[in-house]
């Protein structure tokens, strides 16, 4: 399958294939020996149709035996128990949890007892995040110096929220992480090209982003519409925070640009599962 990268210029993820499991790693974080991560595609796994066929969603439609099985052929590929994982509730908040080894597999093996949350962190050292994706923009945190990390989803909602800044400002309130050694990583998502909005979304983006980062954010176009960039939106949001730009890993990589690689919810017209982002600290 050819991969269509935004562009040749900057740095690619790495595409790995272990089981038959095709996933994508950010080359800064594999030298982060203390980490274990990845993200989804959709391939290696057994649902059909339009879930076809690693969809990591038991909310679409699909059959739960099938995600059940992506989830355990998953995390076999990326090296972790299936039974740690840790899943969002993901409702466009900017809601940040705190894991704790009392949440162990919920979502997957026990029930969520928490709604409503977009981000979460955690410093123990087994359990692995997990949030989710057709579009949206994935967000990874960690902390060498405190062994902490932390994984959110940014839609366009999330974005105005900023809830990249306040999964930092979590992270230092209870690991003490400082921005200036954390390592970030920006998921594949939807890009600027790809992403066309009204007016009314980007009047909320003007209410939150100085206006000279405008020219960088988004386009209007000769129909009234918008391109917005959520890639640089959220990379503004890293710096602001005080991270060093050579600390924030970019996708270059679309979600709606690969439709057949990735799931997407304006190239399917929401007929799609879910991808996964997977983040934890090895036991």
């Amino acid at each position: 399958m050819k991969i269509k990268w935004n562009s040749e210029q900057i740095p690619k993820m790495n595409v790995k294939n272990n089981k038959d499991v095709t996933f994508l790693t950010y080359p800064a974080y594999e030298e982060m020996n203390w980490l274990v991560h990845g993200f989804s595609t959709r391939f290696g796994g057994v649902s059909r149709g339009i879930y076809s066929s690693m969809n990591l969603s038991f909310t679409r439609g699909d059959e739960e035996s099938c995600v059940k099985e992506n989830y355990r052929r998953i995390s076999d590929a990326m090296g972790f128990d299936m039974n740690s994982i840790v899943i969002s509730d993901q409702t466009h908040t900017n809601n940040v949890r705190k894991v704790t080894e009392k949440d162990c597999g919920k979502g997957i093996v026990i029930p969520r007892d928490y709604t409503d949350t977009d981000g979460m962190i955690t410093n123990v050292p087994g359990l692995v995040l997990a949030t989710f994706y057709a579009d949206c923009v994935p967000l990874y945190f960690a902390d060498p110096a405190n062994r902490a990390i932390g994984l959110s989803h940014s839609g366009w909602r999330g974005t105005v929220q900023k809830i990249g800044a306040v999964t930092i400002e979590k992270m230092s309130e209870e690991y003490g992480s400082n921005p200036k050694d954390l390592k970030v990583a920006i998921g594949p998502s939807i890009c600027q090209e790809c992403y066309e909005v009204s007016e009314d979304v980007i009047e909320e983006f003007e209410k939150v982003f100085d206006k000279k980062y405008r020219n960088k954010l988004f386009y209007r176009k000769e129909n009234g519409k918008y391109q917005l960039n959520l890639w640089m939106a959220n990379k503004i949001i890293f710096l602001e925070t005080g991270i060093p730009e050579e600390n924030i890993s970019m996708p270059n990589l679309c979600t709606c640009c690969n439709p057949d690689f990735l799931f997407s919810h304006r190239a399917s017209h929401g007929k799609r599962g879910n991808l996964g982002a997977f983040l934890g600290i090895r036991s």
